[in-house]
């Protein structure tokens, strides 16, 4: 497929008192990055790389000055900042092939936001989740995220099975990523733990640490509670 348009995902918080915040997501098309949108005011401080720098980056300042992730996630982190975690609002995420609409806390719209900014800011750690980021789902269940990042990652294995017949298939790759995940979301954490007077946009980061910490865990048990799915199906 020889695509030139960017993926998008449109976003809009609707919130009770009328406001309206919209926020687009659009992928280059052939290395899934996140087209950057243009900032013109100047970089804040903590969005330097060496501030609270993730103890795993494998970055330089020489290289990148700024925390890529940092400065994609900049405008939402100065929108919310003065945010409550749990205010309602109504959040519609429209895409190419569907729009989703869920009335829930500002959180959860934030944390669908910054999964998809995370996975394609190019930060080096971060890259394996670009095809997840891809078919991004708004508002997925812990099941089906754990479904969705297994599949996802079982495919790309058997991509590199093609090539390479006599390679071994398991999770332990994938478990080693989310090691590695949990240092970056601890890094963006405290990167904006001084930014922000309320706890929206840090929650959000704090949920989606929780997430990754549970597929850690799942992966360890041998996905073990989603068997009861190919039970089932074994049966009929």
């Amino acid at each position: 497929m020889d695509r030139k348009s960017p993926f998008q995902f449109r976003y809009q918080f609707q919130f009770e008192d009328g406001y309206i915040k919209d926020y687009l997501i659009e992928l280059d098309p052939k290395t899934l990055s996140l087209i950057p949108v243009e900032h013109r005011q100047k970089l804040p401080e903590w969005t330097r790389l060496h501030h609270e720098q993730c103890g795993n980056c494998p970055l330089t300042t020489d290289t990148h000055p700024f925390c890529p992730i940092a400065v994609n996630i900049m405008e939402l982190v100065e929108t919310f900042k003065n945010v409550l975690s749990y205010s309602d609002c109504t959040i519609v995420c429209e895409t190419e092939d569907r729009t989703y609409f869920k009335k829930t806390s500002i959180m959860e719209g934030l944390s669908a936001i910054f999964g998809v900014i995370m996975a394609t800011s190019d930060c080096p750690i971060m890259n394996f989740l670009k095809p997840m980021a891809r078919f991004h789902l708004p508002f997925s269940s812990v099941e089906e995220t754990t479904v969705r990042t297994t599949s996802m990652y079982l495919l790309g294995q058997y991509f590199k099975y093609k090539d390479q017949p006599d390679m071994k298939i398991d999770f332990k790759t994938l478990e080693n990523y989310y090691a590695q995940v949990k240092s970056v979301n601890e890094g963006i954490i405290k990167r904006i733990s001084n930014v922000s007077e309320k706890d929206a946009d840090k929650n959000a980061i704090v949920t989606l640490h929780s997430l990754s910490l549970f597929l850690s865990m799942e992966i360890d048990y041998g996905l073990s509670s989603l068997e009861y799915i190919f039970i089932a199906g074994r049966k009929n």
